[in-house]
């Protein structure tokens, strides 16, 4: 058996020169789209996402949910491809319990955050998940962003996703510390509506989760700032008054009406302008 050597491999680079030569190119890059957020509050800590999911430049779920549970104390916002968020959230919930079950005690959030950012730095980058991860244990309260290539922050406050400029702009200018739980709600949605009203790839419902010592609360369809216009079985439901009407009348299939029977102002303008 030939032992391979320390150090980096650049055989796929190689490959990927040869098959340009080919003109193979490689498959474009997709932009997703999301707004997830996360603030510390006096008694623990709030998560929040908008709903929508896009594949390409299309919608195609308009009320998914991007808040994932990691353990029954910590729970994770994922950004980037749905994918790649669900199993990799799935992924090390099923190692915390294993790890619940083996020392029989409650799973810290720097043990997720751990687990998280090793699995994302080995595959560098290839695995598309942006996480806002949230929880409360024996220590407090924490909250962390993991990037896609395994790099992390501690922040009282943090945004993430294709909305996070918007909504960072709220917790920028709104954010103080010691909030209550109803403060840190308010805040959290207001941060995903900015993101949703200035994002394309964000949009749909408001979700909230909250997180204290003593379990959590998810408020699903927190906020729905889009709401449906459309009636499948009574279509456009306007209300009177939206668009002016001109002039109303009943007229049978095959009455000529003529421009003066609906714009009266129309029909003397045309007669002005075929004066010599």
């Amino acid at each position: 058996m030939v032992e391979q050597p320390g150090g980096f491999s650049f055989d796929l680079c190689r490959r990927n020169a040869s098959l340009d030569k080919l003109g193979i190119k490689p498959p474009n890059v997709r932009k997703t789209g999301t707004t997830i957020v996360g603030v510390v509050y006096k008694d623990g800590v709030v998560l929040g996402a908008d709903t929508r999911a896009t594949e390409g430049d299309i919608v195609c779920d308009k009320n998914c949910e991007k808040i994932h549970y990691i353990a029954p104390n910590i729970w994770c916002c994922g950004a980037g491809t749905a994918a790649d968020t669900e199993n990799v959230t799935g992924m090390i919930s099923s190692t915390l319990e294993l790890h619940r079950y083996s020392t029989g005690r409650r799973s810290r959030v720097v043990t997720a955050l751990t687990l998280l950012k090793e699995h994302l730095f080995k595959y560098q980058g290839q695995v598309s998940a942006a996480l806002v991860l949230g929880g409360v244990d024996n220590t407090g309260p924490h909250l962390h962003t993991v990037y896609p290539h395994g790099s992390t922050d501690t922040l009282p406050y943090a945004t993430m996703g294709s909305g996070s400029l918007a909504a960072m702009s709220v917790f920028e200018s709104r954010y103080k510390e010691n909030l209550t739980r109803e403060e840190a709600i308010d805040l959290v949605a207001a941060a995903i509506k900015a993101g949703i009203f200035n994002d394309l790839g964000s949009g749909s419902n408001v979700d909230v989760c909250v997180i204290t010592k003593d379990g959590k609360e998810m408020l699903r369809n927190f906020e729905t700032p889009n709401p449906r216009t459309y009636n499948r079985t009574k279509g456009y439901l306007f209300p009177k008054g939206h668009t002016p009407v001109l002039s109303s009348s009943n007229q049978r299939i095959g009455d000529l009406v003529t421009v003066e029977d609906v714009v009266p102002e129309a029909a003397e303008a045309m007669e002005v302008d075929q004066k010599p």
